[in-house]
C-alpha cells in the first residue's frame, strides 16, 4: 500500500513537470518561473524637493523617541503589583547626557516612564523636571552617548506663515511617522494642563494625531522649531489644525528643568489665588492670598487676604497690571514676570478698596 502511494506521488510530480514543459513550449519567452505576466518596471526618479525631504527625515529620525508612561497597578488575577502602560507619546533627544524632552501631559499621572530610541532599544527613564504651565517635561535615560543623537535647534523668531514644516512622531503608536505641511499661523494662544496660557504658539496643518505629542516640529533645514502639543478636532483625530510650543520657549524652560526641576521665574514674593477661585469670586486679576515676610511685595506694602476678628474674609490686593500690561488672570501674572529677571523692579498696579494704586516692587529669585 505504501509503495503504491509513493508511485502515485512520483507520477503526479512527473505530470507536473511535463505540464510545465508543455506550457513553456507553447508560450515561448515565458519561463516556468515567471508566468505571472508582470509588466516591465518603468524608469523613475524622485524630485529634488522629495530628495531633500527624504534626507531631512533620515537625519532627524534618530533624534526622535517613543515615550511610554507607566502606572503601578495590581493584577486582577494576582496580588503582586505590576507596571501597566498608561499612555504614550513622542519626544526627542536634547543632549548627549541622556536628557529627553516631551510634553508634560504625555507623562502626567504616571509613576514611571520608558523611552524607546530609534534603534529600538528601550530604556527606563526618570523624571528630571516638569513645567505643567508650559506643557513640557524632561526625562533622563542612562545610555551610552553613542546611541544618542541630539536634535539640532532652530529659532522661532524668524518664522513666516507659509513656510514648510515637518513633524516626526509616533501617531497611534506607529513609530517614526513623517508628516509635512506649512505654518498656518503664528502667535496663537492655547491653554496648558495647568490652565495657564501658552503664548506665541505655532499653528500648522502638518498632520498631528494622538501619539505625536512631544515630538519635534522641524523647518526645512531639519532644525527644531517647535514641540507638537495639541490639536483642534471635534473627533479627537487630526482635523487640519495643530499647535506646537515654539522652540524659543523650549530653549529657556528646558535648562531650568534640568538644573532645578522647575521653571525658575522671578517672584514678587506673593501667593496668588487660583484661576478657579478668582473666577468664583468674580475677580479680574490676580488676588493676593499671602505675602512673604521680607519680600519685595512686603516692602512695597502689598496686602494679603486675611480674616478679621469676627472671622470674616477680607480680600487682599488684586494685581491688575505689571508695568502697564494688563493682568486678567493669575496666568497672565506668571507670563509677565517671565519677561524679567531677579533684581528687576516692576511697577505693580493693584486694586484695593475700589481704587487702583501703583507700587514699585523689586523681584527676587524664586525659591
Amino acid at each position: 500500500m505504501r509503495g503504491s502511494r509513493a508511485l502515485t506521488r512520483l507520477a503526479l510530480l512527473a505530470a507536473g513537470f511535463a505540464a510545465g514543459a508543455w506550457w513553456g513550449a507553447l508560450t515561448p519567452g515565458i519561463s516556468v518561473a515567471n508566468r505571472s505576466g508582470q509588466r516591465p518596471v518603468a524608469p523613475g526618479h524622485i524630485s529634488d524637493a522629495e530628495h531633500a525631504t527624504v534626507q531631512l527625515f533620515q537625519r532627524a529620525a534618530p533624534s526622535v523617541v517613543f515615550v511610554t508612561s507607566l502606572a503601578v497597578g495590581r493584577s486582577p488575577f494576582r496580588l503582586n503589583l505590576t507596571e501597566v502602560p498608561r499612555g504614550s507619546g513622542s519626544g526627542f533627544v536634547w543632549d548627549e547626557a541622556g536628557h529627553v524632552v516631551t510634553n508634560f501631559h504625555v507623562i502626567e499621572g504616571g509613576n514611571a516612564a520608558r523611552v524607546t530610541l530609534a534603534d529600538q532599544s528601550t530604556w527606563d527613564a526618570k523624571l528630571v523636571g516638569a513645567a505643567p504651565e508650559k506643557d513640557l517635561a524632561v526625562l533622563k535615560i542612562e545610555t551610552p552617548a553613542a546611541r544618542l543623537h541630539p536634535i539640532p535647534l532652530g529659532t522661532a523668531a524668524d518664522l513666516l506663515v507659509g513656510q514648510a514644516v515637518f513633524a516626526i512622531g509616533n501617531p497611534f503608536g506607529f513609530d517614526h511617522t513623517l508628516t509635512t505641511g506649512v505654518i498656518s499661523a503664528l502667535g496663537r494662544e492655547i491653554e496648558s494642563v495647568a490652565h495657564v496660557p501658552i503664548r506665541d504658539v505655532i499653528q500648522t496643518d502638518a498632520a498631528i494625531n494622538p501619539g505625536n505629542s512631544g515630538g519635534p516640529l522641524l523647518d526645512s533645514s531639519g532644525r527644531l522649531i517647535g514641540v507638537n502639543t495639541a490639536i483642534v478636532s471635534p473627533s479627537g483625530a487630526y482635523a487640519g489644525i495643530g499647535f506646537a510650543i515654539p522652540v524659543d520657549t523650549v530653549q529657556w524652560v528646558v535648562p531650568d528643568l534640568i538644573q532645578h526641576g522647575r521653571v525658575m521665574r522671578p517672584s514678587l514674593g506673593v501667593q496668588t489665588a487660583s484661576a478657579q477661585m478668582t473666577e468664583q469670586l468674580g475677580i479680574t486679576g490676580a488676588l493676593i492670598l499671602d505675602v512673604a515676610p521680607g519680600s519685595g511685595a512686603a516692602r512695597a506694602g502689598l496686602h494679603p487676604t486675611i480674616r478679621d476678628e469676627r472671622g470674616r474674609l477680607v480680600l487682599g490686593d488684586v494685581i491688575v497690571a505689571i508695568d502697564g500690561q494688563p493682568v486678567r488672570t493669575p496666568g497672565d501674572l506668571l507670563l509677565l514676570l517671565e519677561q524679567h529677571g531677579a533684581g528687576d523692579k516692576v511697577r505693580v498696579t493693584v486694586a484695593r478698596e475700589g481704587q487702583q494704586r501703583d507700587v514699585q516692587v523689586a523681584l527676587q529669585a524664586a525659591k
